[in-house]
Formats: structure tokens, C-alpha cells, sequence
């Protein structure tokens, strides 16, 4: 039973993201969650959470998320996401570029009572940075 709520609260929180219903993370983020991959000056717990979101809503307003695949036990679940959007706002200090992006990205959830309780998780962040033009891409070879 654990693994389906997991799932289920997994698939909510895609929700509450695609809906930038920021607000209501509290719902699947306990209060202290733990976030071990936490951005750049992000808050403790679910606050952070919220503000990371935020954040990324600012910079991206038209993102978009899908999940390409799903793991889980009783305690955990795993995502596989791709994530796009069109740089519109201000991002790690660099004005808009109007540029695209899609990249790939991972998620580890541990959950406890129905809640997500510790996250681990990366997107492709230099991907983000050399689609905006951000960054040079690496040569190749």
C-alpha cells in the first residue's frame, strides 16, 4: 500500500507544478523536508521548495513537465523527467535570452506518512545553461 501512495503522491506533485499551484506544495512537502540538492541560496524545507518554484517560474513561465519513467518501493519513488521552457525572465542574473531548452532531468523522493520527506535530484543543468546560449557549448571529441 505505501508504494501506491508514494506513486500517488508522486504523480500530485506534478500536479501542483504544472498548475503553479506553488503554494499548496505543503500538501506532498513535509515542513522540514530535507532537500539534498538544493539551488543556490535556497530556504530549508518546504519553504524552499516553494521558492526554487517560484523562482523558476519567473524565469521560465511556460515550463513544461514530463515524466518519462517511474520507480518506487514502500519508501521511496524515483522519476525520470524531461523539462522545457523559454527563458522570459531574469535567471541566475542573466536577463532574458528568449531562448528554448529541454533537457532531462531526476528525482529520488523518500516518503514518510504520505509525504515527501528528504529529495534528491538533478536536471541537466549545463544543458539549461548552453541551450540559452548561456554557456559555450564543450567541444565535441
Amino acid at each position: 500500500m505505501a508504494r501506491d501512495e508514494n506513486l500517488a503522491v508522486q504523480a500530485r506533485c506534478g500536479e501542483l507544478l504544472q498548475a503553479r499551484e506553488f503554494d499548496r506544495l505543503g500538501e506532498v512537502f513535509a515542513a522540514d523536508v530535507v532537500d539534498h540538492d538544493p539551488s543556490l541560496n535556497q530556504l530549508p524545507g518546504v519553504e524552499g521548495v516553494k521558492q526554487f518554484w517560484k523562482g523558476f517560474h519567473s524565469s521560465f513561465p511556460d515550463y513544461d513537465l514530463k515524466v518519462d519513467a517511474v520507480s518506487a518501493d514502500d519508501d521511496y519513488a524515483t522519476i525520470v523527467y524531461r523539462i522545457s521552457g523559454t527563458h522570459r525572465g531574469d535567471y541566475m542574473g542573466v536577463p532574458p535570452t528568449g531562448r528554448h531548452f529541454d533537457v532531462r532531468g531526476i528525482q529520488l523522493g523518500r516518503f514518510v506518512n504520505g509525504m515527501f520527506v528528504e529529495r534528491w535530484g538533478s536536471s541537466d543543468g549545463m544543458g539549461i545553461l548552453t541551450q540559452l546560449g548561456i554557456v559555450a557549448p564543450l567541444p565535441q571529441g
